[in-house]
């Protein structure tokens, strides 16, 4: 079977992890769609199991969580009812604000079973005890309180927008927003409550991945491929692009390895971690 050059597939998947679509990266390098969509999701299924495997054995004094809001096929108000995978998705991310690592994700509903689903990873990724920061979302609080129990300092940032609710109308009036930290669990550091990391860390997303851009016509058709795009951003996000404040990588900063991977080390992922039996997709 005919494979293209190193090199091109290379070329392919640096243009995809900087943010541009599938067809404009066709149209780039000179290929067909179908060679760009077969060669994203064979690199991108090995970097997900690579990063499954590799980020693991954490030591992370403070974590901070959030939700990504995107969507799938079409928004929802355009949604077909009762159809599973279509529609709005949240992408749940966990970072290191010290080593800017991005400990774990998942992509899938804004609901009670996803944040179960989310913080069982998290808590299997890290070996010690951790401060953990979140919105004021409340799956976080049962979501933490059955995998980590008491073994967690745990705080929330409850912000307000256009004032606390016990505020006067004078007062709510015209006001942008206010916030409150609460000690959920434990004995958390409440200098250190904040989710500004991961909120910034949202918006690099929003501007590598080109699905997650709130106008745009390269947004996934199915729920396994924007899964797929999140793990291909995750392993160069963490393994192969500097950090701009560290100077080094965040998996370095983690000590999860100690060299710079390339983009030509995650397309070779591919011979350690093979795709699974081929599937015919027609929707990317």
């Amino acid at each position: 079977m005919n494979q293209l050059p190193l090199a091109r597939r290379v070329q392919i998947i640096q243009l995809i992890v900087e943010g541009n679509s599938l067809r404009g990266t066709s149209r780039i390098a000179d290929v067909s769609i179908n060679t760009v969509t077969k060669l994203f999701l064979d690199v991108a299924e090995a970097c997900v199991k690579f990063h499954s495997k590799t980020v693991a054995n954490l030591y992370c004094k403070e974590l901070q969580c959030d939700e990504l809001w995107s969507f799938v096929y079409s928004k929802d108000r355009d949604a077909v009812p009762d159809t599973p995978g279509i529609g709005s998705v949240y992408t749940w991310t966990a970072i290191d604000p010290r080593t800017k690592l991005m400990v774990s994700w998942y992509a899938g509903l804004r609901d009670q079973n996803s944040a179960y689903i989310f913080m069982r990873d998290v808590k299997a990724r890290i070996r010690n005890r951790p401060q953990i920061t979140t919105d004021g979302f409340s799956a976080y609080r049962e979501a933490i309180d059955d995998t980590f129990g008491s073994r967690i300092d745990f705080a929330q940032l409850i912000k307000y927008y256009g004032g606390k609710p016990d505020s006067s109308d004078e007062e709510r009036s015209g006001k942008y927003g206010d916030a409150e930290k609460r000690i959920i669990t434990g004995n958390p550091d409440l200098r250190k409550a904040t989710t500004a990391h991961v909120e910034r860390h949202n918006l690099t997303i929003r501007m590598a991945n080109r699905r997650f851009q709130r106008r745009t016509n390269a947004f996934s058709k199915k729920l396994e491929n924007h899964r797929l795009s999140v793990g291909l951003f995750a392993t160069y996000y963490n393994f192969v692009r500097r950090h701009a404040t560290l100077r080094i990588t965040p998996a370095m900063a983690a000590k999860v390895t100690n060299r710079f991977m390339t983009i030509e080390d995650m397309v070779l992922l591919t011979h350690q971690f093979p795709r699974g039996p081929k599937q015919k997709e027609l929707y990317i």
